[in-house]
């Protein structure tokens, strides 16, 4: 019998590089793919985050990771995409909560406002909590315009 690994689009922009090098090293155990950054060149972060964005819409990965440095541009571009709930994460009961109650898919992450040491932990607990549904599907259902 064969393990389904969970697949995880990654990415960001310049202010985000570092720290998503960090965590693809640190998710090696799920399959990754990198939607860039690939350096510390200013770049602009929708240009990464839209087609992470789409990959996660259309059930190509179950998960998204976008890194930038307040982590608000890349959470609103994903936004936009009908099938995306990107949550802007700076602790772990952030992290916690926008998989429970909203079902989040795409994880925001502040590079300029956390630690490597804390942007693994809110990795962890974004990706091992399971959303609540019940009166919280009921919400998520009225979301998309």
């Amino acid at each position: 019998m064969s393990e389904t690994r969970i697949k995880i689009a990654i990415g960001g922009d310049h202010a985000g590089f570092e720290y998503k090098e960090v965590l693809k090293e640190f998710l090696k155990d799920y399959e990754i793919r990198d939607f860039g950054t690939h350096s510390l060149d200013s770049v602009d972060y929708p240009d990464f985050a839209h087609p992470l964005a789409a990959a996660v819409e259309n059930g190509e990965f179950t998960y998204g990771i976008l890194l930038c440095g307040s982590a608000n541009g890349v959470a609103i571009t994903a936004n936009k995409h009908a099938g995306i709930r990107a949550g802007l994460c700076w602790e772990n009961e952030v992290a916690a909560l926008v998989r429970k109650h909203n079902n989040a898919n795409v994880l925001c992450i502040p590079a300029r406002f956390v630690s490597e040491e804390l942007a693994k932990e809110i990795t962890t607990t974004f990706l091992n909590t399971e959303f609540e549904g019940g009166r919280h599907q009921t919400r998520v259902n009225k979301i998309s315009c």
